[in-house]
């Protein structure tokens, strides 16, 4: 059976109601997958309720009536957040995605010390949460990771108390391999947050900071990963180790 193409739509929604599409979603159902009046797609929305529905397509708009509960999504066990360094050139727009593939709850773009970039202009920004909402449809999640507004480095230690456990991804870390380690650090933790410095890396000052805020500083094994690998790894390590 061909599998729907699936789309999210802000808000909260029930069977009957109609939503409306714009911008990329509407031209993807009209000119790229030439859909017709009465084609089926599958819909999330913000509680991560996915519905069947029935496409309307008229001169000016691109709709869809919500027909049938598909599923309702559970809360997820553990809620895993990855403060990211922003790096330079298009190298975040990978990072979003494969982040969100393994099933993040949100990806803060991070301005740290050591970091090229000191500016996220609102276009890149825009950018990177429908990069974030495209690929929660092509892997089959029911939610999209949420992608905040830039963070510096102090106001990201102000937000750790929200979490139950933080990991400071540093190539300077000492102590056991992550196999070993982590299951205690994250034993009962049902939110955590992963930070990942930039090209740069993480200042000492800054893992300092972290540290004496409640980050565990952590290595991620031998090798210097780049930025936009740490963070895959750290978060496929985490979910091996929980078991996610």
């Amino acid at each position: 059976m061909t599998q729907r193409a699936r789309f999210f739509v802000e808000g909260t929604h029930r069977c009957g109601d109609t939503v409306a599409f714009a911008g990329s979603d509407a031209h993807k159902i009209r000119d790229v997958l030439r859909m017709k009046t009465g084609d089926a797609v599958e819909i999330f929305d913000s509680a991560a309720t996915s519905f069947r529905a029935c496409v309307q397509i008229a001169e000016r708009s691109v709709t869809a009536r919500l027909d049938e509960i598909v599923a309702v999504r559970s809360a997820p066990q553990v809620a895993i957040t990855v403060a990211q360094g922003v790096p330079k050139g298009q190298k975040m727009d990978y990072v979003v995605e494969k982040l969100t593939e393994l099933g993040v709850a949100a990806i803060i773009p991070l301005l740290s010390e050591h970091a090229v970039v000191r500016e996220v202009p609102p276009a890149k920004l825009e950018r990177w949460r429908r990069l974030a909402r495209t690929a929660a449809q092509q892997c089959g999640r029911s939610d999209v990771p949420n992608v905040p507004v830039p963070l510096d480095f102090e106001s990201l230690l102000a937000a750790f108390p929200s979490f139950d456990a933080v990991l400071l991804a540093w190539e300077l870390a000492a102590g056991d391999a992550p196999r070993d380690r982590l299951p205690a650090l994250l034993e009962g933790a049902r939110s955590i947050l992963v930070i990942v410095g930039p090209e740069g890396g993480i200042s000492h000052r800054e893992a300092g900071l972290a540290a004496g805020a409640g980050a565990h500083p952590v290595s991620l094994g031998g090798r210097i990963l780049r930025t936009e690998t740490a963070g895959l790894v750290a978060v496929s390590i985490i979910g091996y180790v929980l078991g996610l």
